[in-house]
């Protein structure tokens, strides 16, 4: 079963409103979703601008809150009792907030802005997968050699440049969306190490960190498969074919 990582901010947060969690009796609960949100912004003012939905967890009388860093929380009535945790149904062991998450957090690439995107289409080109990815990388990288053996798949790159840890990538970033055949670009920087050219045009960079941003894509390479399932890091080649499915 996937262990519980809470996010660094809420951790932050969470401890220093709570001095750690507190755990008491918990008590069935049946008040309506606006009801739990007014309670969570009077008694956990600090917590309630990061929870983005709030539904029934259908266990122990428990609320669950999907926050902005694609974490699950759990919340009583009363708000007297805040859990971080994974709910796991005894009988079948099944992870009941492994399980949430996947539902919360998913985004099909059709949902998704491709245009902004660089579409490369191998073999027949059934299979789909859009990623988010920086130039400069290192994961990304890897994750191109990867995708070099796999075929049958259109993959959509976003161009997303993490300035923060790679101050060069958002104008190596520019110079590829900008050149006259980005895709090859692409390949040839993360699979040939040939510097992109300089080129000067409008790019859609604003627009796909925008995106980004709104999907709380935080880290590079992300992958979103047809299916919905959103993964970060560099898979191996028999796990990308995997999550991509049959050709």
């Amino acid at each position: 079963m996937k262990n519980f990582v809470l996010g660094e901010p809420l951790r932050r947060l969470l401890k220093g409103m709570l001095g750690g969690l507190l755990w008491v009796g918990l008590i069935q609960v049946h008040a309506d979703e606006t009801t739990i949100r007014q309670r969570l912004e009077q008694k956990l003012p600090k917590l309630a601008p990061h929870v983005l939905q709030i539904h029934p967890a259908h266990a122990l009388g428990l609320y669950e809150l999907y926050t902005d860093d694609r974490q699950i929380l759990y919340v009583d009535e009363s708000m007297t009792t805040l859990v971080a945790g994974d709910l796991i149904e005894a009988k079948s062991l099944r992870n009941i907030t492994e399980s949430r998450l996947k539902i919360l957090s998913a985004v099909k690439p059709s949902d998704l802005p491709l245009e902004l995107a660089m579409k490369r289409v191998k073999g027949n080109g059934k299979r789909v997968v859009a990623v988010f990815s920086d130039p400069d990388c290192p994961f990304c990288r890897k994750l191109e050699k990867e995708m070099d053996g796999i075929t049958d798949v259109t993959v959509y790159t976003f161009l997303y440049p993490l300035a923060s840890l790679h101050p060069d990538a958002p104008q190596r970033a520019h110079w590829i969306a900008c050149s006259h055949d980005p895709e090859k670009t692409w390949e040839d920087y993360q699979l040939r190490h040939i510097e992109p050219v300089q080129h000067e045009c409008h790019d859609h960079l604003d627009q796909v960190q925008a995106l980004g941003e709104k999907y709380r894509i935080n880290g590079t390479p992300t992958l979103i498969f047809a299916d919905g399932s959103v993964v970060p890091g560099a898979l191996p080649q028999a796990e990308l074919e995997q999550a991509l499915g049959p050709h």
